[in-house]
């Protein structure tokens, strides 16, 4: 069993910034890929962002790109979604998830493991 950890979140006016953060358990870090998708009322789950966490790169939903920043801390098994210039159409619950191997992916499937979620309300 592999247990992702969030944190973060909260409400923010519109144009402002919040950072969420996984934990990622040490011995699967670095074969795995760490995916950002959120689920907004009444919507379906949508991809937000993915991260090699061996080599870094990146991938982004158009709907954040040039917003939303991934990082990632080796040390500290840590995985980061920085969201800057907020914008009320990014409220939703935020869920990291883990998947096997290196590459990330948009597709939610492919993901073996899920954070409990957090929400992001932004206020417009």
């Amino acid at each position: 069993q592999v247990r992702l950890v969030q944190s973060g979140g909260g409400l923010v006016q519109a144009g402002g910034s919040l950072r969420l953060s996984c934990t990622l358990p040490g011995r699967t870090f670095k074969t795995s890929a760490m995916g950002w998708f959120r689920q907004a009322p009444g919507k379906e789950r949508e991809f937000v962002a993915a991260i090699q966490l061996s080599a870094g790169n990146t991938i982004y939903a158009d709907s954040v790109k040039g917003r939303f920043t991934l990082s990632r801390d080796s040390a500290e098994n840590l995985g980061y979604l920085q969201m800057n210039s907020l914008k009320p159409e990014d409220t939703a619950v935020y869920y990291c998830a883990r998947m096997p191997g290196t590459y990330g992916s948009s597709w939610s499937y492919e993901y073996d493991y899920w954070g409990q979620g957090t929400q992001v309300t932004v206020s417009s």
